[in-house]
């Protein structure tokens, strides 16, 4: 009893270092939004500095660590770093465009159409009724789903708020007036079958989602072509979702759902700070 006491009396938290994939560059964004906050409500001090506080936050974005483990090594409270990792996912998912801003934008680039897609963001499955409307029958999990809109390089340029994961594309594309902010903006969207029914205009479409075949049509050879062209103009669009899910905090989300649209947006902005330096 006593060598295990004693044994327990000489062990120490032992802290490591770890590469954060990350440039200066983003670093220093959220470093200065901090400095910004702190102007803006008149606070002067911070138990450690700007820059420190943004690679911890980034580490925990970046690398899913616990905040437990950040808060250990670096001789902090974890509800400390609960809300500093808080309070930069607000700062920055203000700075998320909205969808009409982003693609006039893209107009005045010189864009002609966007890369429009849906994805699922897996969520701990929790128990009772509600979280039933969560689960996704088409990727057999529980999840959120959000829709995201690319430009032609598959660059992020808007991602919408969290809905259930049993929500359709098309459910979600409606409640988001998706087809008439792409007329307003004079702009085109590729997108896949999931979108059908979306767009009806005959004559003058807005959103293209090619041919599907059924057991009383089979696809001609020129609406074969057509879906292969149109798939290789889409091929960006998950480029866009792979850059974003490199952070791995979204590998299977532990935070309240309602908190999500802000994580994801403020994502969408740490993602391009990363692509487009």
């Amino acid at each position: 009893m006593t060598n295990i006491r004693k044994r327990a009396e000489d062990t120490c938290p032992l802290v490591y270092q770890c590469r954060l994939p990350l440039s200066t560059h983003t670093v220093n964004h959220l470093a200065e939004l901090l400095r910004r906050r702190l102007k803006a409500i008149r606070s002067r001090w911070r138990i450690l500095p700007p820059g420190k506080i943004a690679v911890i936050v980034l580490a925990v974005l970046r690398h899913d660590q616990r905040l437990a483990d950040m808060a250990g090594g670096n001789d902090v409270s974890e509800s400390t770093v609960r809300r500093w990792r808080d309070e930069l996912i607000g700062l920055l998912a203000a700075q998320a465009p909205r969808l009409d801003r982003a693609l006039k934008k893209v107009t005045k680039q010189g864009g002609e159409v966007v890369l429009i897609d849906g994805t699922l963001i897996r969520t701990q499955r929790r128990t009772g009724k509600a979280d039933r409307r969560n689960y996704s029958g088409k990727h057999r999990s529980h999840g959120l789903h959000f829709l995201a809109l690319t430009d032609e390089k598959g660059r992020l340029i808007w991602i919408s708020a969290a809905r259930p994961g049993r929500t359709h594309d098309n459910t979600a594309a409606r409640h988001d007036h998706i087809l008439a902010h792409l007329r307003a903006a004079g702009l085109g969207a590729l997108a896949d079958l999931g979108f059908r029914g979306l767009d009806n205009d005959i004559l003058d479409p807005v959103i293209v989602t090619g041919y599907i075949a059924t057991r009383t049509h089979k696809l001609t050879r020129g609406e074969k072509e057509a879906n292969r062209v149109l798939a290789v103009g889409r091929a960006p669009v998950e480029h866009g979702f792979a850059h974003l899910k490199n952070w791995r905090i979204l590998t299977k989300l532990r935070t309240d759902p309602a908190r999500a649209t802000r994580l994801l947006r403020a994502l969408l902005v740490l993602t391009n700070l990363e692509v487009n330096r």
